[in-house]
């Protein structure tokens, strides 16, 4: 259905080892939390594929790409060049690969800075990059312990440390990270004063 040796092909070609290799341990990273979820495999192991395919074009072209679509990106994302490779890479799938599946798309789009109101899938790929076999970040063996505990603890852990690299750098915060940290935070929040002491 995914076509996933044309796409595999296509990312060696178009992308450096040290990319491709991420790529491939991002989609491996992805089937996992999949199946310990209950996701679709076959999707999220696509979608993790994907998810980097225009990291590295010129970013001329990330931009007319971002542009181009239907992803709306921030104010933020606009003067981010690291941040237009997802909203490229959600169009190009959609115009060049003929990826219509809203899920996918989105996955792609928000793989780097989140969104509130994320679906599985989406978590699941936000993660998956988070946690790849070559990461090797200080405080990623917690985040892989997380990622397979609980999801959405994982996701607010990712975000807060999102956020606070950003803002330590004096970068711009996207809107959608703002309101995805909240969400998860609220979430959380909610969880630890039910009656199910969840």
């Amino acid at each position: 259905m995914y076509q996933v040796k044309d796409k595999i092909a296509y990312l060696e070609h178009h992308l450096s080892p040290k990319r491709f290799k991420h790529s491939c341990n991002v989609a491996r990273a992805a089937r996992q939390l999949a199946q310990e979820y209950g996701a679709d495999m076959e999707k999220a192991y696509f979608a993790g594929l994907v998810h980097d395919i225009c990291k590295e074009m010129p970013y001329e072209e990330q931009k007319a790409l971002m542009l181009a679509g239907d992803f709306a990106p921030d104010l933020a994302e606009l003067h981010s060049r690291k941040l237009w490779h997802g909203i490229a890479g959600a169009y190009f799938l959609q115009t060049q690969f003929d990826v219509e599946d809203a899920d996918i798309l989105n996955a792609v789009r928000f793989h780097t800075v989140g969104r509130a109101g994320m679906s599985l899938l989406e978590e699941i790929i936000y993660i998956a990059d988070m946690i790849s076999d070559e990461r090797d970040y200080k405080g990623v063996g917690k985040m892989r312990r997380l990622a397979h505990e609980d999801l959405q603890a994982a996701m607010l852990e990712a975000l807060r440390d999102a956020a606070s690299s950003v803002l330590k750098k004096g970068g711009l915060l996207p809107q959608y990270t703002i309101a995805a940290y909240n969400a998860y935070l609220l979430a959380a929040q909610i969880g630890k004063g039910s009656t199910s002491g969840k």
